[in-house]
């Protein structure tokens, strides 16, 4: 038995063309590897689309190459996360499985006398292997199903099984995650074989007692500048079953080649900065590459507008390059105070500011008042939907905070 690992895709994500083209490369690469190494299933643990309600040329696309992936008889088996899940509990991965191109396996009900969340499994036809799963939400609002989970049911099922989550587990994340809210990877259910999991954009992999084998694949293509920086391209999982004993490999994907240049700016004035930058890619081959600047520290004798970045982005495209892109977050002017803004993901950032300020209003007890504030703001990121009116789009809006605040 052999079959394929993926997760965060974020399919849209990119405001560039040529990165969205990229992004979608990197989907039609790693479907081809996936059918050229014959695999058996193909598991997607959240984050296909980067909003539960992608644009129709990007629906399209992926539309397009999940029946031909089922003209294959390979299954794809999906969970929803956090950016396919919509407020009102939808998601475009309801669409897609009515359509019968993929099978959600986030499938349960709730016991009316222990309120215990019950899941059931999925069962894969050609191998007999048993799945099942958890969606991801925005603001670690899932951790809520894991607290009322029936654990036990699952842990006793017999047979090979995969349990697929979106989630950030603490045993996963890397020492520069650790101020990252998670939970511990004892809220699962054991006796899984394999636990297949996205939302945090690094590969991973654990073992422990009772836990097999517990992973990320990491995006399969990088979502953002520090990304792009950090890993240059993304990857997935391989893992391969043959008499009894299990294989579980990473497999990079190399959609384009990356060029990467960090310069400490310290006492240089913009002419240097300009000079250095422009000198190091002389001597470096970008043709086709991906080429990320990061320019930090203090410039001496002027300001970040003085350096002629247009004159760097014009030389690197004639000597070739896709795409060219600069951070200087980092960058300051000797003249000007630093401002120091903790560097973390926005929805980290959201929720410290929600803890901070809890307990100014007697409506709700601490914990209740957490939970509904995260609600809201889940419920306020949304859209209007295609056909639906200003009006109508205001309603549905309103009705929804109505259930939240209980009005």
């Amino acid at each position: 038995m052999k079959y394929a690992h993926l997760a965060d895709l974020h399919l849209g994500s990119w405001r560039e063309p040529k990165m969205r083209d990229l992004s979608t490369k990197a989907f039609m690469m790693a479907v081809d590897q996936c059918i050229q190494e014959k695999v058996d299933f193909i598991l997607f643990a959240g984050d296909l689309f980067n909003t539960s309600l992608p644009s129709l040329d990007t629906l399209k696309l992926v539309t397009k190459r999940l029946k031909e992936i089922k003209d294959l008889n390979i299954p794809i088996y999906v969970i929803a996360g956090s950016h396919d899940f919509s407020p009102s509990g939808k998601t475009m991965i309801d669409v897609l499985e009515n359509a019968g191109l993929l099978k959600n396996v986030c499938k349960g009900s709730i016991d009316q006398e222990t309120k215990e969340l019950r899941l059931h499994f999925t069962i894969e036809e050609k191998t007999g292997v048993k799945l099942t799963g958890l969606l991801g939400r925005k603001g670690q609002l899932d951790q809520q199903y894991y607290e009322t989970l029936d654990r036990t049911s699952l842990e006793q099922e017999q047979g090979y099984k995969i349990f697929m989550f979106h989630t950030t587990v603490s045993e996963l994340l890397s020492r520069d995650m650790d101020k990252i809210e998670s939970q511990p990877l004892s809220v699962f259910p054991k006796t899984f074989d394999y636990y297949a999991g996205g939302h945090i954009h690094h590969p991973a992999k654990v073992e422990q007692p009772g836990y097999k084998c517990v992973t990320y694949p990491g995006a399969l293509f990088p979502n953002n500048f520090q990304e792009v920086e950090k890993y240059g391209n993304g990857g997935y999982y391989l893992i391969t079953v043959e008499d009894g004993k299990q294989e579980v490999t990473w497999k990079p994907l190399e959609v384009v080649k990356h060029q990467q240049f960090l310069l400490q700016c310290n006492g240089k004035s913009p002419e240097v900065i300009h000079y250095e930058v422009s000198d190091h890619f002389e001597h470096v081959d970008v043709e086709g590459a991906i080429v990320t600047i990061r320019l930090q520290g203090s410039i001496k004798g002027g300001r970040v507008f003085d350096i002629n970045f247009k004159e760097i982005f014009e030389r690197l495209y004639q000597k070739g390059a896709y795409f060219v892109m600069k951070n200087t977050a980092k960058l300051q002017s000797e003249e000007f105070e630093e401002i120091k803004i903790a560097q973390a993901n926005p929805e980290l950032v959201e929720e410290e500011i929600i803890k901070e300020h809890l307990g100014q209003h007697t409506a709700f007890p601490a914990e209740k008042e957490l939970e509904v504030t995260r609600s809201l703001l889940n419920f306020l990121d949304t859209t209007k939907k295609e056909g639906e009116t200003q009006t109508d789009f205001q309603k549905r809006v309103e009705d929804d905070m109505e259930k939240v605040l209980g009005l």
